[in-house]
């Protein structure tokens, strides 16, 4: 798969829309020390940024971009256990003691991000108070979301789980459109697509979203 390699110009102002909200959280004088060590990438749809069990060797800190992590599997499928976008980190074990991924990171709608490498990231981490606390409050929500996803897969019928996963990405990214294909979801989700087919035109017939071949709407009167 392929590797993001490509840099960009990102801004560190207060626009919500422009920035990653972790971050935006630091006190001024810790998140200058933290972007000294950072440097801004372009990440591309599909890329992933580790695999499950390898060695962390960099973080990212979302913008625009939006980042599934996966849980592999012994038939070569991958579920999606959590999704992170602007309000969070992608490598939370390299700040925990572990170094070794839990599980992979692919880049699920291409975008801005900034990036460090996983050593600067544990000693900024060990040496400064706001930063391990930060990481900490959205390390302890990831895992809540986790928590939330499992329950989620076990209980609720496909269409909610459908739903579940398109405001998930929604409430990650600018707009309404999703740039996806039904047999992807039916992989996020360890589904059958046929599954996903059918919730989708049910969610059509009621007015909820507009499909179209690897595009999804949600309509605006469907999500108040």
């Amino acid at each position: 798969m392929r590797s993001p390699t490509s840099h960009c110009p990102l801004s560190t102002d207060s626009n919500t829309r422009s920035r990653n909200d972790l971050l935006a959280a630091l006190p001024a004088d810790v998140a200058e020390a933290l972007h000294a060590r950072a440097e801004a990438t372009e990440l591309k749809a599909g890329d992933t940024l580790y695999e499950a069990g390898t060695l962390l060797r960099q973080v990212y800190f979302p913008v625009t971009a939006v980042v599934s992590l996966v849980s592999p599997m012994q038939d070569g499928a991958c579920t999606e256990v959590a999704v992170v976008g602007r309000e969070g980190v992608v490598g939370v074990c390299a700040f925990m003691g572990g170094g070794n991924a839990l599980s992979s990171a692919v880049v699920q709608r291409g975008g801005q991000a900034w990036r460090m490498r996983a050593s600067d990231i544990a000693d900024l981490s060990r040496d400064s108070a706001p930063v391990m606390q930060q990481l900490l409050r959205y390390t302890q929500a990831l895992f809540t979301h986790m928590a939330q996803t499992s329950a989620c897969h076990r209980h609720h019928t496909l269409t909610r789980q459908v739903c579940c996963w398109l405001l998930q990405h929604l409430d990650r990214q600018v707009g309404d459109d999703l740039h996806i294909t039904q047999e992807r979801i039916a992989g996020m989700l360890g589904v059958r697509r046929e599954g996903v087919t059918v919730a989708a035109l049910q969610l059509q017939r009621e007015g909820l979203i507009r499909y179209s071949r690897g595009h999804i709407q949600v309509l605006s009167e469907g999500r108040t």
